[in-house]
């Protein structure tokens, strides 16, 4: 339906925040094209599997999808918006870190997963009535793509 790719500048790098340097501004700049492309918002989204390359990087990435607004992420998290009957299922596939992370092939897996969620055979692990299914995967320091799966 959608898809966009965004890469780091030297934004990436200037102080005194971090997070630019993990992504955000990058995943942040690719979802809303995303979202405008498609004509919808994060809040339409049923089931997504972000890029968890580390714990810390999925909660962080609740904010920059626009799961929740900025400084909500540990809300996000402690009201369960961020798993099954919440807002939206984050990484029903268990994400990169329960796979090891297999480079190279961490896309591919994520592709996998939603296109199960969007057919209904996702087993145990199906999110109901699934409509909309986000990708998003990245590259530190050098490129994000978001993607926007949907079902006719």
């Amino acid at each position: 339906m959608a898809q966009a790719l965004t890469t780091d500048s030297p934004a990436s790098f200037d102080p005194p925040s971090m997070l630019n340097y993990v992504g955000t501004h990058m995943t942040r700049a690719a979802a809303n094209k995303v979202y405008e492309q498609a004509g919808i918002g994060p809040e339409d989204i049923d089931v997504c599997e972000l890029h968890d390359c580390f714990a810390h990087n999925e909660v962080i990435s609740y904010e920059a999808l626009g799961f929740c607004p900025e400084g909500g992420a540990e809300k996000f998290v402690r009201d369960g918006d961020n798993t099954y009957g919440g807002k939206v299922v984050v990484n029903p596939s268990g994400g990169l870190l329960s796979k090891g992370h297999p480079l190279g092939a961490t896309g591919l897996a994520q592709c996998y997963e939603l296109t199960h969620q969007l057919r209904g055979t996702a087993e145990q692990r199906q999110v109901p009535d699934v409509k909309l299914a986000l990708q998003h995967n990245l590259g530190l320091g050098g490129a994000c793509v978001v993607t926007l799966y949907g079902k006719n």
